[in-house]
């Protein structure tokens, strides 16, 4: 990671940065420190000659960006969802970088199927378009099945993908180990976990087997949703480089000339987007986070489909009722009770005063109800919470990141769809039904019974866990315990008895 070469790509950044005349702009959205500022002209502008000269039709770190190649355009579209770390501007300028490559040819894309599934492809379908999409990791194909005429799409990896993203992504940890070390008052946004955060998701788009596997998991989850369908997988035409499931057919979340020629209500739309959203993410917490227009598609039929598995989020029980309960409390406008919610989960540190922290919450919350429903922002909501986190000292908690950030991009194509869309509305009957059926009495049976059943599976061993534990506390205050003193083993197959049935009755009653 430290090596001469990740420097030397390290450098290459700087001057490209330079060249294209981005550096200024990217160290005052940063708000760098001086020795920020120092290290990064140090590390560009002597070397300015050697950059990469970029589009000069595009804003200047857009245009460096896409001039350093796809992992750099990845990282920007990362970035652009933070805007605590880029700054407001900045990331709402980072989101016009559009993740579309030149496609490779077809021929390479037939030999890479036919070597990683070991088929002719002749021989499995009657028809292989050229790409159809094309963008930094992989493209897609359109293809019928010689077997029953099924139509498919089948996307496969770019060639030697995996080893340029590794390379590039030497240099961010590298970089982001030197901002850390030369900006200490960075660590709370915690520069090398959003590497490892971007590192995570993209690992997932370079093996399309997880992407498969995803998919498969998202279909299953996702089949009662009324209005909501996902393309079923091939598995015998997948593996780690191509990937075929079903194909798609209607327009994209962007193509709103041809979803209104369909005759669909924009509104019923536009809210189903993001309803379901919100209903994967809460109620099952394994949610599509990638949900931009280009991955979203509207059925002939009216339902919406979702693409391109690669980033999929999960949330924990816990932090889905933390995440419900901070939503619902905005919702009524109890910013006492949001406050107390942070404080509880840990988010903010307890040294902080919880009504002047409440009060702050307040200042997020109260003009959001003052706006008409066209002027209901989640990003502008984020970026007030950033600033009101970072006050009070709360770190940055990546899986929240990750969720806001694509609650950002829905809520972007939600009111793309629908302009006059509003969050709040749509929002708070997910939320109310998930906080029915996870925080009360009904729950907390549920969480005792599941307590229970795993306690359970330790009876036959709670003798001799409580022998140890009570020896050992023995051995540090009186020496070694004599054989007479230990306690009856009886007592604690009772115990775990009566554990067991209690695990058995609480089952029957939820």
């Amino acid at each position: 990671m430290r090596g001469p070469h990740n420097i030397w790509r390290l450098i290459r950044v700087g001057a490209t940065l330079e060249r294209n005349n981005a550096m200024g702009e990217m160290l005052d959205a940063l708000n760098a420190p001086v020795p920020i500022r120092i290290a990064a002209r140090t590390l560009g502008w002597p070397f300015k000659w050697l950059g990469y000269k970029g589009d000069p039709n595009l804003p200047p770190l857009l245009s460096a960006l896409n001039a350093m190649g796809p992992a750099y355009v990845k990282l920007g579209q990362i970035l652009s969802t933070r805007p605590d770390v880029v700054g407001a501007d900045l990331a709402h300028q980072l989101k016009i970088l559009q993740d579309r490559m030149p496609p490779f040819p077809r021929d390479v894309a037939i030999a890479t199927i036919e070597k990683e599934l070991d088929v002719k492809v002749d021989d499995v379908f009657s028809e292989f378009s050229e790409p159809v999409a094309a963008a930094s990791i992989a493209q897609v194909h359109r293809a019928r099945l010689r077997e029953d005429g099924r139509e498919v799409a089948v996307k496969v990896l770019r060639p030697s993908i995996e080893r340029k993203f590794q390379r590039d992504f030497d240099a961010f940890y590298l970089g982001a180990t030197i901002i850390e070390t030369l900006a200490p008052g960075s660590r709370r946004l915690r520069p090398r976990a959003v590497i490892e955060h971007f590192h995570g998701s993209v690992k997932g788009e370079l093996d399309l087997r997880l992407e498969s596997a995803s998919a498969a998991e998202y279909e299953t989850s996702t089949a009662e949703d009324e209005g909501f369908w996902v393309p079923k997988m091939h598995w015998k035409l997948s593996d780690r480089r191509v990937m075929t499931l079903d194909w798609a057919e209607g327009p994209s979340c962007n193509e709103l000339d041809q979803i209104d020629a369909l005759g669909f209500d924009r509104k019923i739309l536009g809210e189903r987007v993001l309803g379901l959203f919100l209903k994967h993410a809460l109620h099952d917490g394994f949610f599509h986070a990638d949900m931009h227009q280009g991955n979203l598609k509207i059925g002939l039929n009216g339902d919406v489909i979702a693409l391109d598995y690669g980033i999929m989020g999960r949330l924990d029980e816990y932090t889905r009722r933390v995440y419900a309960e901070i939503i619902f409390g905005f919702i009524k406008k109890d910013y006492r009770r949001v406050a107390e919610v942070h404080f509880e989960a840990g988010y903010v540190p307890a040294d902080r005063d919880i009504d002047e922290f409440a009060s702050a919450l307040r200042v997020v919350g109260e003009p959001i109800f003052g706006m008409s429903a066209g002027d209901i922002s989640m990003g502008r909501v984020l970026s007030y919470l950033f600033e009101v986190t970072e006050r009070f000292g709360m770190e940055t908690r990546m899986e929240l990141i990750h969720l806001q950030r694509t609650m950002v991009v829905v809520e972007g194509v939600s009111r793309s769809i629908y302009p006059d869309i509003n969050m709040w509305d749509v929002a708070r009957p997910v939320v109310e039904d998930y906080i029915k059926k996870s925080i009360g009495p009904r729950a907390l049976l549920r969480d005792l019974s599941r307590t229970a059943r795993i306690l359970s599976h330790f009876t036959p061993r709670l003798p001799e866990i409580a022998e140890s534990l009570l020896a050992a506390q023995a051995a540090r205050q009186f020496g070694p315990q004599e054989p007479e003193q230990k306690p009856r083993r009886w007592l604690w197959f009772l115990a775990g008895a009566g554990m067991a049935a209690l695990s058995i009755w609480l089952g029957t009653q939820i």
